[in-house]
């Protein structure tokens, strides 16, 4: 007998990140995700189409990683980044064997392997795309592809309505480009909504106007499902203390809980519910996510996993396992792949029973099938966690023996069995606090005052420059404005993950679309350009190029406008 539905949701994203010609900081990032994540993946679905066994994984590409995947400057420096892996281990292979210690030799001689393997089945397997393997995998049905905002923009805080419209569309229209149909679901970036509201703006001291609701944006786009945190369903508030951290969130906090009710009937994490429009919501479990998630209490915290931090320079390949004592890196001790792999199916199976007794228990209580929900970034799987991809791939053999189990898509769940109750949603995100601290704070405030004059300059370039002489002047204008938004510059910058890089890669996107801007107006009032300005436009198409294709209307006005036009904002 059935006891409920998984429904597994891995989200792949990576902001823009591709040097075309120079060698940026971030470079490494896209690469080491292609060969220690996303094509384990590839080869784990691979091994279990071969058995017969469709997983029904949801598996979020975000608009932007597809960009970039699809890069002829990646996929050529790809296979020069395998091949410099492959020359290292065989490097130190020799040096292992002339100086010791043997074992070492042994575990270079598994990096050899690797990255051949790695870039045998890029070129030679796949053709080279990443993208297309993953359609192909969707097109057979062993998963859904859903999509993103197009550069992982931070939705609920956006300036306009416009701005998060270009997002969402841009989104659709990448999917479409790469994937062949409609996506049926979205991954908002961050997991961060906002309902409707008389909303203002954090920054700055414009008045205030009513905002969109981010599901009315999605169905507006024929998107039917999103995932949120928990808390968020259940409608409890959010931790931390705005007023204390920073007052501008505190206001904003303040306005968005006048709109909430907190839910007099009990919520659940196992259902899904409708938004009054008919969009979707599904809420991550709190169980499984640290069982799988969490180093310390978590099956990637192991101490027979491969150890993350500890590398040998300089070829940086990874030569310890996690051990007994996790906090000292000189203590580390040998890794042994024979052993790690020893303890996945394991780990695979206590995860299936736990996905089991979990489902079990809320239909006893509920007296109907639920659906849990376990969402991890994808970086998590080969990168964070070495062995996590070999992870996903028992835990799909180990539940295909499971019958009372049924492994399922966002999409097969709307499907089969359509929501129940419509509820409200407050405002929130998967961040720390479960609000939007973590992206807007004194340390990351700066970004959002100079963020909020492009994207309403934006809108007015959309509406008056978008044809006549201006027109590529703005098109690339719009493309450094997406790249900006990316949400990922102030988690860095938060974070101080690699925060002088994000604050280099913002303020550069900034800069080219503010005199990108100034080059579109003297256009358009009849100046030509200078052989200056078409050289810096120029550089600009060569180094920023994703989206090849982008309709300006997208910020001109929205679809259905939610006030009259012309309001001030």
């Amino acid at each position: 007998m059935a006891v409920g539905r998984f429904l597994l949701c891995l989200h792949s994203h990576m902001p823009y990140v591709l040097s075309h010609g120079k060698s940026p900081h971030g470079t490494d990032w896209l690469n080491e995700s292609a060969v220690e994540c996303y094509l384990p993946i590839l080869d784990a679905l691979d091994r279990l189409r071969n058995q017969g066994i469709k997983p029904r994984w949801t598996i979020n590409i975000s608009p932007i990683l597809a960009e970039q995947l699809e890069d002829p400057s990646f996929k050529a420096g790809f296979v020069d980044y395998c091949q410099e892996k492959i020359d290292w281990a065989l490097h130190d292979q020799n040096q292992f064997r002339r100086e010791g210690p043997l074992w070492m030799e042994g575990v270079a001689a598994m990096w050899q392997r690797f990255y051949t393997r790695g870039l045998v089945q890029f070129k030679h397997k796949w053709g080279r795309s990443i993208v297309e393997a993953f359609k192909f995998f969707q097109d057979e049905g062993c998963i859904e592809i859903i999509t993103c905002a197009a550069t992982h923009g931070y939705l609920p805080l956006a300036a306009t309505d416009e701005s998060v419209q270009a997002q969402i569309k841009i989104g659709v229209d990448s999917y479409k480009r790469h994937f062949g149909r409609q996506p049926r679901g979205i991954w908002l970036p961050e997991c961060a909504y906002r309902p409707t509201y008389e909303w203002k703006a954090p920054v700055g001291s414009d008045p205030s106007f009513p905002r969109k609701g981010v599901e009315q944006l999605l169905e507006e786009n024929g998107l039917e499902y999103f995932f949120v945190d928990s808390h968020m369903i259940r409608g409890g508030e959010p931790l931390g203390t705005y007023a204390a951290n920073f007052p501008q969130l505190a206001e904003l906090f303040a306005r968005s809980k006048k709109m909430f009710t907190p839910p007099a009937e009990f919520r659940s994490e196992y259902e899904h519910y409708a938004l009054p429009n008919g969009t979707v919501v599904f809420a991550r479990d709190p169980h499984t996510t640290v069982r799988v998630w969490s180093g310390d209490v978590g099956y990637p915290g192991d101490p027979n996993y491969l150890e993350f931090h500890k590398q040998l320079y300089p070829g940086r390949l990874r030569y310890w396992r996690i051990s007994e004592n996790k906090d000292d890196l000189g203590a580390k001790q040998p890794y042994d792949p024979w052993k790690a792999y020893e303890n996945i199916p394991s780990h695979a199976q206590d995860f299936v029973n736990l996905l089991k007794s979990t489902l079990a228990q809320y239909k006893g209580v509920a007296d109907r099938e639920g659906t849990l929900v376990a969402m991890y970034d994808t970086e998590l799987f080969g990168h964070w966690w070495w062995e996590g991809p070999e992870f996903l791939y028992e835990v799909a053999r180990a539940m295909a023996n499971v019958p009372e189990l049924r492994p399922v898509t966002g999409s097969e769940v709307l499907d089969q069995e359509p929501a129940r109750h419509t509820i409200h949603l407050p405002e929130g995100s998967w961040g720390e606090g479960g609000y939007h601290y973590i992206w807007i704070n004194n340390d990351n405030y700066w970004t959002w005052d100079q963020l909020y004059p492009c994207q309403k300059r934006m809108r007015w370039m959309a509406q008056n420059l978008a044809d006549g002489p201006a027109h590529e002047f703005v098109i690339q204008a719009a493309r450094e404005l997406l790249l900006a938004e990316a949400s990922d510059w102030q988690f860095l910058i938060s974070t101080w993950a690699a925060r002088d890089y994000a604050e280099v890669r913002f303020e550069d996107h900034i800069t080219r679309f503010n005199r990108l801007s100034e080059i579109a107006e003297r256009c358009h009032s009849g100046a030509a350009p200078t052989a200056e300005d078409t050289a810096f436009f120029e550089e600009c198409q060569s180094k920023d190029v994703p989206f090849p294709q982008i309709d300006l209307s997208y910020w001109a006005k929205l679809d259905r406008p939610l006030v009259a036009a012309g309001a001030s904002n």
